[in-house]
């Protein structure tokens, strides 16, 4: 079983790694802000899903509810409309998979 300090540092760690595909993906579609900006987006996003899973459940509808409440977050944080957020929310989700595929994964042993 996997201490406190361990599943600790595989958050951060999952976390630093979200944020600067969030990073990449936006300076990419031209947006300014920097690394604390996507930072923020990659923990309130793991907020977000956390308390829609909580409460809904690992189903579709906590899954849609969760996604729609991250498009208002990066809106909010980027300053960007619903189109742009969602495109952006999909070239991350497609980058987080390609990445999750190429990275070990969390499960393993620290």
């Amino acid at each position: 079983m996997a201490s406190i300090v361990q599943v600790s540092l595989l958050f951060v760690i999952a976390l630093v790694i979200s944020a600067l595909i969030i990073y990449l993906i936006t300076r990419m579609f031209g947006e300014k802000e920097g690394i604390l900006t996507a930072l923020l987006a990659a923990l309130i996003g793991t907020v977000i899903y956390s308390v829609a899973y909580y409460l809904l459940g690992s189903g579709l509808v906590a899954a849609i509810i969760g996604g729609i409440a991250w498009l208002l977050a990066l809106q909010y944080l980027y300053k960007i409309g619903w189109l742009k957020s969602l495109v952006i929310a999909v070239v991350v989700w497609i980058v987080a998979i390609i990445v999750g595929i190429f990275l070990p994964t969390l499960a393993g042993p620290l």
